[in-house]
């Protein structure tokens, strides 16, 4: 089967759809069902950007690191926020921002040690970096 060459190996729908296919619905659903912060992934010709859906978070909150060639992105609720407001009560309260950890296999286009991250408007952009000369040597094969 095809597989696309990122400069990392993304959990996407479409990766979700592929372990459908390979593996069976019954590990996609349980994947599914788990709480992950959405990612959007950008490619540009000097970087890949990892756009994590995090609202009503402080920079402060995420935790990332790189080991050996895995990227990770987390966040832990420490404590469940049970503020009510001060004129009233809640009536209905949906909105909580849940525990996530995101991994990302990196591969060897990546530059590992020039990462960085900004995060701005509910949204956290981890930007990986392309290594200078990150194209794939080509090479003629002759058959005997």
């Amino acid at each position: 089967m095809y597989k696309r060459n990122y400069g990392f190996m993304p959990r996407t729908i479409g990766g979700l759809m592929e372990d459908a296919l390979q593996n069976g619905l019954a590990r996609v659903s349980d994947e599914v069902s788990a709480f992950a912060a959405p990612v959007n992934i950008h490619e540009s010709d000097k970087s890949y950007d990892l756009h994590v859906i995090a609202p009503g978070l402080k920079k402060e909150d995420f935790k990332l690191n790189v080991d050996k060639n895995t990227l990770t992105v987390a966040f832990e609720q420490k404590a469940e926020n049970n503020e009510q407001p001060q004129d009233g009560k809640w009536l209905r309260n949906e909105y909580r921002m849940r525990s996530f950890k995101r991994s990302f296999i990196l591969n060897d286009k990546v530059e590992n040690g020039k990462i960085s991250a900004k995060y701005a408007d509910g949204i956290l952009v981890v930007s990986l970096p392309k290594k200078e000369n990150s194209e794939p040597e080509k090479q003629e094969i002759s058959v005997n």
